[in-house]
């Protein structure tokens, strides 16, 4: 029985369920041999469920102030110390994660979404249409990044909504230079010519022989992207173009703490450490799904 399924999966194109179980076994064993995506995956689901649970592990308000609390280094009451205002930095760490993690993943949702149209329109149509937008890139490569997101706020507005939108349209030229050099390798294969001449139009095409076969460095540049993100943000906070006090933001907390550093050093190390953790983690896991995807990096590091 098993035999005929197989032979009727590949007589209709499909691959037979035993192949598609197969191959999913073995990407479950790469997927745990790599140690980049295991160290990195293990990182980030602290970080996430310490930011979906902040509101049972934080021993305190992340706002409210006790003047008596002032500067009060690390202790057994507050694991991290606390602020200038009495308020409990560890709670505000954990409450920050939040923000980190909702802020960098939409901003990088942002940037993929306009990346991916961007550069599929520009890949697949050439002509005009991909001079403009090339054009249109390579004007917003020229400006450091950080520079052209406050440039950005300060069109749209200071405030943290603001600052990932502005994150999302800084990183869209990645991924639109990605997806147009992917378009262009995959728009000349055999497969999608023998739809054109099956009478698909562009939206079908696009849909369904094109996106999905460039979906892999997609993946592995978003993971990567999201930590940049986060640290963009933070870096626009700390200059006051994005959360506003009382917000328990990381980059909000580190340009508090650069004040004390010399008397209350806990208020700004703890905020970056979270930082550097966080990208960290991103960074490891992009780096083992890179490994996994990439056909032409398997074998290596496992």
């Amino acid at each position: 029985m098993a035999d005929e399924a197989g032979v009727r999966a590949a007589a209709s194109g499909r691959t037979p369920p035993a192949a598609r179980r197969r191959a999913a076994a073995l990407s479950w064993r790469r997927l745990a041999r790599s140690p980049h995506l295991v160290v990195g995956a293990a990182i980030l689901a602290l970080v996430v469920g310490s930011a979906a649970f902040a509101r049972a592990l934080a021993p305190h308000s992340p706002v409210d102030q006790a003047f008596t609390e002032q500067l009060r280094p690390p202790s057994a009451a507050h694991p991290f110390g606390t602020d200038e205002f009495g308020r409990d930095v560890f709670s505000r760490v954990l409450y920050g994660a939040r923000i980190a993690l909702v802020v960098g993943i939409l901003a990088d949702g942002i940037a993929m979404a306009l990346g991916i149209v961007l550069g599929t329109v520009a890949g697949y149509f050439g002509g005009w249409v991909e001079a403009t937008a090339m054009r249109t890139v390579d004007v917003m490569l020229a400006f450091p990044y950080l520079l052209l997101a406050m440039i950005v706020v300060a069109i749209l507005g200071p405030s943290l909504t603001n600052a990932m939108i502005a994150i999302g349209i800084v990183y869209t030229p990645q991924f639109a230079r990605l997806v147009r050099g992917a378009v262009l390798a995959i728009r000349e294969q055999e497969f999608v010519e023998a739809a054109r001449a099956l009478g698909a139009g562009p939206i079908r095409v696009l849909g369904r022989h094109v996106l999905p076969n460039i979906l892999s460095p997609i993946i592995v540049v978003a993971t990567l992207t999201v930590g940049f993100a986060i640290v963009e943000t933070a870096g626009l906070s700390f200059l006051g173009l994005g959360a506003s006090p009382p917000t328990p933001e990381w980059g909000s907390m580190l340009a508090t703490g650069r004040s004390y550093m010399l008397t209350a050093p806990w208020i700004a190390t703890f905020p970056g450490l979270a930082i550097l953790v966080t990208v960290v983690a991103f960074n490891l896991m992009g780096d083992g799904l890179r490994d996994l995807l990439d056909p032409r990096l398997r074998g290596r590091g496992f």
